[in-house]
């Protein structure tokens, strides 16, 4: 009788192939997943401290716009999903593509509200977050938050 490995005595073996196998799409499936979060974080805005702030809820669909402040020019730039956009318009239609593409994937779970991260840098003024605020609001998400650091 054919038996599915094992020694003279009947003990089965431990084969290492199929766990190796399970264990590299495993770790690919991780590294894509994490690679795109990462790029929808721009690492070279100076967050703001809020030593009361909370870790965010990663159950719910986002869109996290980051607003650059440009020092020489004294201007805010806009940034979502590695595009720099120009014009408020142009994102406002941006977020309402998010949103649409991310009710549709979180329907399925409890938490259906999409909503807009913005994470300011330090030193933009409040007139430009406020014009970040008022594109997601025209796209029709009423639930902004803020990213902030708790520590320096």
């Amino acid at each position: 009788m054919a038996g599915g490995g094992g020694g003279a005595e009947g003990e089965p073996e431990f084969q290492i192939a199929p766990m190796i196998d399970v264990l590299l799409v495993l770790l690919i499936f991780f590294m894509s997943i994490t690679t795109t979060q990462v790029l929808k974080v721009d690492k070279s805005i100076t967050l703001p401290l809020a030593p009361d702030a909370l870790k965010k809820d990663n159950t719910r669909a986002e869109a996290i716009v980051n607003v650059r402040w440009d020092p020489a020019k004294k201007k805010a730039e806009y940034v979502m999903n590695d595009r720099l956009f120009p014009e408020l318009t142009e994102m406002t239609k941006a977020i309402k593509e998010a949103k649409r593409l991310g009710e549709a994937q979180v329907t399925r779970s409890a938490n259906t509200t999409f909503r807009v991260v913005i994470r300011g840098d330090r030193e933009a003024s409040a007139m430009s977050v406020s014009r970040a605020m008022n594109a997601a609001a025209e796209a029709g998400v009423s639930d902004i938050s803020f990213s902030a650091a708790n520590k320096d």
